[in-house]
């Protein structure tokens, strides 16, 4: 099978990549390298932009399957204008629709849910905070009629490859990141749920559909986790960091608790990293100085897209 990965330069096309070079698929990996500034697994890879319709329709052509992973992730990234967020998450995805009838295997993000109680599944009413997550769901609109599988990804963490720019801006990966470096941990509030999943099971649940007939939305998340209690289970791994903790609102709204059944009776899907892994990944990251200046704009998105949006003729 033809397999294009769209956005496969990125934290889940990293992990993606690697599991498809182990499988008979002919692998085509698609990006703009946003946050990159080469690429060189041994992959046929094209540089192009999800906007050049005509350059990726004859990609697209070539491809039986496509893991759909391009966007501009996150609630503070989106936000930095908006009108782009549409474009690349929301319209990309409806010309996709229009334009290929082969099996599409797309991200989403259980972040549709908003903040809401009880544990939400695929049937629970979506309540969109942001344009991240509003921008998501409406793709999933444009995807619904197709042979298409949709994954609501919880907050992701750890290390997908030995290549790919890790994400420092992640609830795990953030607060590992700081016990490490400034041995302590402030949490505001804390009470507010996330479920998490490791970058790895997620791009492993990507690739091991692409021949398969399911179709739909499927919850993904290995636990459904509260920010305190993550703080705590982070300072396991550092005991001398100390931990703050503040009554002070945090500016993130989103608290919610979602189901994986679903992924798991229908799809035998079943996570293999845990939190702790994907702690021990990050700190070994920042321990063993691998990440060099793990404060550079590159690991952040909404950072980095700030710079650009800032730029005179951006």
């Amino acid at each position: 099978m033809n397999v294009l990965v769209v956005g496969g330069a990125g934290y889940i096309g990293g992990a993606a990549t690697d599991l498809l070079q182990q499988t008979q698929h002919k692998v085509r990996i698609y990006d703009s390298l946003l946050y990159e500034e080469s690429y060189r697994k041994p992959v046929d890879f094209i540089y192009g932009d999800i906007q050049n319709h005509e350059l990726l329709k004859t990609h697209l052509t070539w491809a039986d399957a496509v893991i759909w992973l391009a966007a501009l992730v996150g609630d503070g990234a989106c936000a930095l204008n908006p009108a782009i967020s549409i474009e690349i998450n929301q319209n990309s995805v409806a010309w996709l629709a229009d334009n290929f009838d082969g099996r599409i295997i797309f991200m989403s993000t259980c972040s549709v849910y908003g903040a809401q109680d009880g544990e939400l599944t695929e049937e629970s009413p979506t309540n969109p905070l942001s344009v991240y997550a509003m921008t998501k769901l409406a793709a999933e609109e444009h995807l619904k009629n197709k042979n298409a599988m949709i994954f609501r990804l919880g907050t992701l963490f750890g290390v997908g490859d030995l290549f790919a720019r890790i994400r420092l801006d992640l609830v795990v990966n953030v607060l590992t990141v700081r016990a490490a470096l400034e041995k302590k941990l402030t949490v505001f509030g804390g009470d507010q749920f996330r479920p998490l999943l490791h970058v790895k099971d997620a791009a492993r649940a990507a690739v091991e559909h692409v021949e398969t007939r399911h179709t739909g939305v499927f919850n993904l998340h290995r636990q459904n986790v509260r920010i305190i209690d993550l703080a705590y289970q982070v300072r396991n791994h550092f005991p001398d960091a100390e931990m703050i903790t503040t009554n002070m609102q945090f500016q993130d709204a989103r608290n919610y608790r979602v189901n994986s059944d679903r992924a798991r009776s229908v799809l035998g899907w079943r996570p293999t990293w845990s939190i702790d892994d994907g702690i021990g990944e990050i700190k070994d990251l920042v321990e063993t100085r691998r990440l060099k200046d793990v404060r550079n704009p590159r690991y952040t998105n909404q950072t980095f897209l700030a710079q650009i949006v800032r730029q005179p003729n951006a």
